[in-house]
């Protein structure tokens, strides 16, 4: 990939963000103004990514290219399997510890003797991020 097409893509990465976000801003702070904002930037986001994909998997894979590595489309699929596996992981995650934590919060807030056990669940929801990198070193490791 050449310079040029290295500039658009990161120009276009910072577009899927920046321009949803300022149309947002621009106007009046509403709950559907928020869901379009939402909306087009998931559209520009995935729209960047399928175009890298397609540039990405088109021709000879120029990046991390060593003398060790013999560059083939399992690699680099093994690469994305982690990031996959690590990005997802965390996601879910996150969403795990978002639920427990305010339920949490409110337990607490009515009786303080149960902090201890809410702790444990939190930590159980935190616990699929790291099974999701466990799962990527696994896979580097068999590159």
């Amino acid at each position: 990939m050449n310079t040029i097409a290295k500039i658009i893509l990161s120009m276009a990465f910072i577009a899927s963000n920046v321009i949803p976000a300022a149309a947002f801003c621009a106007g009046k702070k509403t709950k559907y103004r928020f869901k379009k904002a939402l909306a087009f930037n998931i559209f520009l986001f995935a729209a960047t990514v399928i175009f890298t994909t397609i540039f990405a998997f088109s021709g000879n894979i120029y990046a991390a290219d060593t003398a060790a590595s013999s560059g083939t489309i399992a690699t680099g699929l093994g690469y994305l399997a982690a990031a996959l596996s690590v990005g997802l992981s965390c996601i879910g995650g996150g969403v795990a510890v978002s639920a427990a934590a305010s339920a949490a919060l409110g337990a607490v807030s009515e009786d303080s003797s149960i902090f201890g056990r809410s702790l444990v669940f939190i930590g159980l929801a935190e616990g699929v991020c790291i099974y999701g990198v466990v799962i990527a070193v696994m896979i580097l490791g068999r590159l």
